[in-house]
């Protein structure tokens, strides 16, 4: 006679490896992998508002790129620091990271361009006025980025702490600005009109500038650290246009050519922003090189 088979005396698929690695299953007394990431408060914030299925989707995409534009803000506040404390060898490292959270998001559009318009249009009317538009952490990254408009902080005003950071990002040098006070510092030719400004107004291209930026392009071995760190601005802003590009191309794919949820023009509105150059005279020196 055979003996009775007791399962809990075979050890389940992979665990007699687990064992033998001596990985922690035990968790009731430490803190486990869920614990550190806090995954029970974030995968319990997605909260579907129609009953179609898409609309997970559509969550989910958004609340992952605020994500990725948390550390993005993370970095590029460090890096603004740095630079301002001429330590670019720290500043390179956080900036070229942004640059690949970027292609990050580009590759998020993929997802979202899964969403046929019939979808997309069974949630729309429960999104109410909410927008992608209204994103405070990505007004801050514009407004770090150089791209200032006093306009932009009034979708924020119903909210005194989101208005305080997006505030501060509009008041304060943008990562640019901070490169030219180097600049400045470091004895090239970079305009008073441009290293002691009022940091809320758009930054304005200007041919003194691009002059100095032509003496570090001409003498790169003379000015290394200053040609790396221009090169990392055009990459970062290369990076920038093509996440502004897909999500033109996605919203224009999705929703064609109706108003966006948040009162813009939607595809219109997105296309004017991809005209914005953030590092005008890095792309204009090219020409005379």
């Amino acid at each position: 006679m055979s003996c009775p088979h007791h399962p809990t005396d075979t050890p389940k698929p992979g665990e007699a490896l687990v064992r033998s690695e001596g990985a922690q299953l035990d968790f009731s007394q430490s803190m486990s992998y869920g614990d550190y990431l806090k995954l029970d408060q974030i995968l319990s914030a997605q909260h579907p508002l129609s009953p179609d299925h898409n609309e997970m989707l559509f969550i989910v995409q958004h609340q992952s790129s605020e994500l990725w534009m948390k550390l993005m803000l993370h970095e590029l506040q460090a890096a603004v620091r740095c630079v301002h404390d001429d330590d670019l060898p720290q500043a390179f490292k956080m900036l070229a990271r942004v640059s690949r959270v970027m292609e990050q998001l580009v590759h998020a559009w993929d997802v979202l361009a899964t969403m046929t318009p019939p979808e997309y249009s069974a949630i729309r009317p429960y999104l109410s006025n909410s927008s992608g538009f209204q994103s405070f952490q990505y007004r801050q990254i514009e407004f770090m980025m150089g791209n200032k408009n006093a306009a932009m902080l009034q979708p924020h005003a119903h909210h005194p702490e989101r208005l305080a950071a997006v505030q501060a990002a509009w008041q304060a040098p943008s990562l640019y600005d901070e490169v030219l006070r180097l600049m400045a510092r470091r004895g090239l030719p970079v305009p008073t009109s441009h290293t002691q400004r009022d940091w809320t107004q758009p930054y304005a291209a200007d041919d003194a500038v691009k002059a100095a930026w032509l003496l570090v392009y001409r003498s790169p071995q003379q000015y290394w650290d200053l040609y790396q760190m221009g090169e990392e601005l055009v990459d970062m802003e290369d990076a920038f246009r093509l996440w502004r590009f897909r999500h033109v191309t996605t919203v224009e794919r999705v929703i064609g050519f109706k108003r966006g949820t948040g009162g813009t023009s939607g595809v219109g509105y997105l296309r004017k922003m991809l005209d914005t150059v953030l590092f005008p005279e890095l792309w204009a020196l090219r020409t005379e090189l």
